[in-house]
């Protein structure tokens, strides 16, 4: 028997209580499709949208630690939104000891800098809650726009093809979406790019550094693991 189920069928994830309150306290949202517009603006973002293993200057874009997850795709997306991000990164000093610092050690610098800043009461052992990476992404990347958490209950068909249907209308628009993963709990943070000729979306996945393809008929069956780890989604940050 899977993890996910009971005798009764699945069990409910802790988010689905997020959503059951965000049912009772949101105002209806607006068809998906009208809501989300496309940003202006040069893009040149660190992580591609190809298949496979994402580098830059020889080093592998994936989270510094096993904490860093939710750093690593808010780095992401600062570099798409703003390409004076990716052009700190690149420079190269030397330090008090006269090493010179590049691309790679400053990708890892900033990765424990944004956890820093999302963590300032929660443990940074037990990761990014959503409300913090919600108000870093909001404060330093403004250029990407405004998001929302949208708990997700993956026990009810409707509340999951509905949420598939609003992380279709941004990727259209071309606008990144965080996902939240995880098992009854909330894990690990990825970054849906885009929508594939085939459907499937094209997620970056941190703790490997790659870009995949996922399924969309794989969150209806809570299956997840073979791409992203665990199972179970629990939220997506939608632009609004």
């Amino acid at each position: 028997m899977s993890p996910s189920h009971g005798y009764g069928g699945p069990v409910r994830t802790v988010s689905a209580i997020g959503r059951a309150a965000q049912r009772l306290v949101s105002r209806p949202v607006p068809a998906p499709a009208a809501a989300v517009q496309a940003l202006s603006g040069v893009r040149r973002p660190l992580v591609g949208e190809e298949l496979g293993e994402q580098r830059h200057a020889g080093a592998r874009l994936d989270q510094v630690d096993g904490t860093t997850c939710g750093s690593a795709v808010l780095l992401a997306l600062a570099t798409w939104a703003d390409p004076a991000e990716l052009e700190r990164l690149e420079v190269r000093e030397k330090d008090a000891s006269g090493m010179v610092r590049g691309f790679a050690a400053r990708y890892d610098d900033r990765q424990r800098e944004i956890h820093r800043g999302t963590n300032r009461l929660w443990p940074k052992a037990l990761g990014t809650t959503p409300w913090g990476f919600r108000r870093w992404l909001a404060r330093y990347v403004p250029g990407a726009g405004r998001y929302r958490i949208r708990f997700v209950d993956d026990t009810v068909p409707a509340d999951v093809d509905a949420m598939i249907r609003q992380v279709e209308a941004a990727l259209a628009a071309r606008r990144p979406v965080p996902l939240l993963v995880g098992t009854l709990v909330p894990r690990h943070y990825c970054l849906a790019l885009r929508i594939a000729d085939d459907g499937a979306w094209r997620v970056y996945e941190p703790t490997s550094g790659t870009v995949r393809a996922l399924e969309p008929d794989l969150l209806r069956r809570r299956a997840l693991a073979p791409v992203l780890g665990f199972d179970r989604l629990h939220a997506v940050f939608l632009p609004v």
